[in-house]
């Protein structure tokens, strides 16, 4: 199976990342900041303009608060719909 940062699996998790980050009352630019990226980065990350790696997935979660098994959990739920 080929992945695109594309699929609807991604924007499954991209939207789950977007609504930790909302909720934990970052802005963008600041959780950037506190990524040590620049907030176009992370703002692909959000709108599906970049792929998603797993340690930098691991590492926004740590940033925003959330917990990475959580966005796991909607994506491999994501897959299995599919299924």
């Amino acid at each position: 199976m080929k992945s695109s940062p594309y699929s609807p699996h991604y924007e499954k998790l991209r939207a789950w990342l977007k609504e930790q980050r909302d909720e934990s009352g970052l802005s963008l630019r600041s959780a950037a900041d506190l990524l040590g990226r620049h907030h176009s980065v992370v703002g692909k990350m959000e709108q599906d303009r970049r792929k998603i790696e797993i340690l930098e997935f691991i590492r926004y979660c740590q940033v925003i608060g959330a917990d990475p098994h959580e966005g796991l959990d909607v994506l491999i739920q994501s897959m299995q719909l599919e299924e």
